[in-house]
């Protein structure tokens, strides 16, 4: 097939992606907001940060990827037209996607108690602590706002997602100016200050898109389905078998990233500030190809609700071709402009020099990133999702890991090392979701 004949779907990817892309970029724009401030508050507060984050990041996407069960379900329900069904799984998704993000704070409870256990520089735990319980807090919202977001997304409604995000980041930015630095009147209190303007804008969210839902006209027939439906095995038991495997996928995937930062903690405050300044510069292509693989999920969830196998082949090939695109436009950026990026994180030289080190691994990777994150999206949006499970722990846990020691220590490449393991495993992910894509569209036809 031409590219010409993909026309169409490149248009519908896009249209349906460019507000959630404005979300992402609304993100990226308070991470490189928030790491900017706290690294110039001082390196101390950037590592600590970095660790924080970096641990919460396997949590807070296990949540996030627990959600992301309900877009095929809502989205096949969609280009059916039951709404009332629709608001039903709703209401059963909240229910358990509300126990499941209990479940994970309650696990990173005990990973609290044992901070001190985890190799780290011992004079930036007292700025660890409070961050973390901030971070804590917030894991159910993030939670409750993804739920209603995930509906949002399948019902083709990207926008109204797109401004609470912009919104809960202006909130979140502005918190950081008062309480990192102790303007106005507020007082000083630097990463715990991030910390809990954080918090603020994660509570803003779910109380604005809940206000959305339970009070706007337009929504009516599927708050109707979610006001009269109740919960029900058969409901539970398809969400759970669309929810899991995406969680652990994530959750897996995001482990062995998050175990690597603490592998670059015990490299010192300097590798792992530099860690972190570069993963956030990475978090420009990782957001960036998300927004389009997630309107590629809708998309091939609509199709499939339709029985059109045909065009869940030709909507994810069309997302690929503008992953591809925006991969080399990534790239570019990172090589040309990755100096005045890192430099704007922190003006310590050692975290500047050790950053610019790490240019080269991180375009390494941008294509293998791109390519398992359509096709990762694409598999999710037709339901089969069980192969997702044991790609991530092949890709991350059994190749990743020691990858990413092998290098980093043995072979005494430090920070490089680390860094370089990433292409290890992204590029065998998007292997494998690649392989079992075409397996399973080639099986629907």
């Amino acid at each position: 097939m031409s590219l010409a004949r993909y026309k169409e779907y490149y248009s519908a990817i896009i249209r349906l992606g460019l507000p959630i892309l404005i979300g992402q970029v609304g993100m990226i724009v308070v991470g490189f907001a928030d790491n900017i401030m706290v690294g110039q508050y001082s390196t101390e507060a950037l590592a600590s940060a970095s660790f924080v984050n970096n641990v919460f990041n396997v949590a807070i996407l296990a949540c996030i990827g627990f959600s992301y069960g309900l877009t095929p379900l809502i989205g096949a329900l969609f280009a059916q037209k039951r709404d009332n069904t629709i608001g039903a799984t709703l209401r059963n998704g909240l229910f358990i996607n509300t126990i499941f993000s209990l479940v994970a704070t309650g696990i990173m409870t005990i990973l609290y108690f044992n901070l001190h256990r985890m190799g780290q520089p011992e004079e930036l735990l007292p700025l660890i602590r409070p961050y973390y319980i901030l971070y804590l807090i917030g894991l159910l919202p993030i939670s409750i706002f993804n739920v209603f977001a995930q509906w949002a997304y399948a019902i083709n409604r990207t926008k109204m997602p797109m401004w609470i995000i912009l919104a809960a980041n202006a909130v979140n930015i502005s918190g950081n100016y008062l309480l990192i630095y102790g303007k106005c009147g507020f007082p000083e209190l630097g990463l715990t200050g991030a910390g809990i303007s954080t918090l603020l804008s994660r509570i803003f969210s779910v109380a604005s898109i809940m206000t959305v839902f339970f009070c706007l006209k337009h929504y009516r027939s599927y708050r109707d389905g979610f006001n009269r439906s109740s919960l029900t095995s058969l409901h539970l038991r398809q969400i759970n078998r669309t929810s899991w495997p995406v969680s652990l996928q994530m959750a897996l995937e995001t482990g062995a990233f998050s175990f690597a930062a603490v592998m670059a903690g015990w490299l010192g405050k300097i590798p792992l500030a530099s860690f972190q300044v570069m993963v956030i510069v990475g978090t420009l292509g990782f957001c960036v190809y998300y927004s389009i693989a997630a309107s590629v999920s809708v998309l091939v969830s609509n199709a499939a609700g339709l029985g059109d196998n045909a065009g869940i082949r030709r909507v994810s090939f069309a997302g690929y071709h503008i992953l591809l695109v925006l991969a080399t436009v990534s790239s570019t950026v990172f090589i040309f402009f990755g100096q005045h990026l890192i430099k704007a994180f922190s003006d310590d030289p050692a975290v500047v020099m050790t950053s610019m080190t790490l240019i080269v691994p991180l375009v390494l990777y941008q294509y293998g990133d791109a390519t398992q994150i359509n096709f990762a999206n694409a598999l999710r949006g037709t339901s089969n999702v069980m192969p997702m499970l044991w790609i991530a722990f092949v890709s991350y846990v059994i190749v990743g890991l020691p990858s990413t020691y092998l290098l980093a220590f043995p072979l005494g490449l430090g920070l490089y090392g680390i860094f370089l393991s990433f292409s290890v495993s992204l590029f065998l992910a998007a292997a494998l979701f690649f392989h079992f894509f075409m397996r399973t569209t080639r099986t629907q036809r």
